[in-house]
């Protein structure tokens, strides 16, 4: 670690402890590969670490990363190298199977939530990866994920906002299904149509669509679901999430993907994390998690 004053976004020793076995392992690997390991490591993994958390909590771009971290070049480079090696979904794995065994549960799920999330991009996404959502009048891209019923992230998959909910959903259910061979039931809302309850079931998946209840007004928690929304709750406490900025479908899936682990890696720990809503209002200043 360096000796400059932390940010509100860098990892403490705790959560270091969680996180380095995987990054240290993934760095060793690399050396390996190379004659007589090549030469030493010029940056710490913690800052680097760090400085993508930086991104990802501010929402700031690459370029204006402080410049006490390492230069943004390098932290985007470990960044998208991370992503095309599986880092970051190994990551919420393992933090996931941690957070479910302190809760009680068995590491493996039985029962899954998916969702599907609608939200605009930014200039530099390619016009190519983004589509537009009738139903909700967005042009951007779709956030579907699968969660377990604790709102912990299973699965992520990011596509153009005109995909259709079932077409994302098929994929995603395939995916958590052969990673999650337990899985036995899954709820969804009434945008998912009748071929994806009849694919659950040549996986040997009960699909039950979980709906409002006729009649009723203003917000409602819907049983069952309310859990899946609570976790895109979550996602928003991380502003690089509140629009699609990145120019990769896949790079989007892994800015969640260390959301999650950021959320999930706080909450092992005990620690909380200052939000940016009412400052006056206790409940409000500190999330859990």
């Amino acid at each position: 670690m360096t000796d400059r004053r932390a940010y509100p976004s860098d990892l403490s020793d705790a959560r270091w402890e969680l996180i380095e076995p995987v990054l240290a392992a993934w760095r060793f690997e690399r050396r390996s590969r190379a004659l007589d390991f090549g030469r030493p490591p010029q940056h710490d993994l913690r800052e680097i670490m760090n400085a993508i958390l930086y991104v990802d909590r501010t929402g700031c771009q690459w370029a204006y990363l402080p410049h006490d971290f390492p230069p943004h070049q390098t932290v985007y480079g470990y960044f998208a190298r991370w992503q095309k090696d599986g880092i970051f979904a190994q990551l919420n794995g393992l933090l996931r199977e941690l957070v479910r065994q302190q809760e009680g549960r068995n590491t493996e799920p039985s029962a899954c939530v998916i969702d599907a999330q609608s939200v605009k991009t930014s200039t530099s996404v390619p016009a190519a990866s983004q589509g537009a959502d009738a139903g909700k009048k967005i042009v951007g891209r779709k956030r579907s994920i699968i969660t377990d019923t604790l709102g912990l992230l299973l699965a992520v998959l990011v596509t153009a906002a005109s995909v259709q909910d079932s077409v994302a959903g098929t994929s995603l259910l395939d995916q958590t299904a052969a990673a999650h061979p337990g899985i036995r039931k899954v709820w969804v809302d009434g945008g998912y149509r009748k071929h994806f309850v009849e694919h659950a079931a040549t996986l040997g998946i009960d699909l039950e669509i979980a709906q409002r209840a006729p009649g009723t007004r203003g917000f409602t928690p819907i049983p069952k679901r309310w859990t899946v929304e609570r976790t895109y709750g979550w996602l928003m406490l991380h502003r690089r999430l509140a629009r699609d900025y990145e120019t990769l479908p896949v790079r989007s899936e892994a800015m969640i993907h260390l959301a999650m682990t950021d959320l999930m890696a706080r909450r092992l720990t005990g620690e909380t994390t200052v939000s940016w809503h009412d400052s006056t209002s206790p409940d409000q200043n500190r999330i859990p998690g």
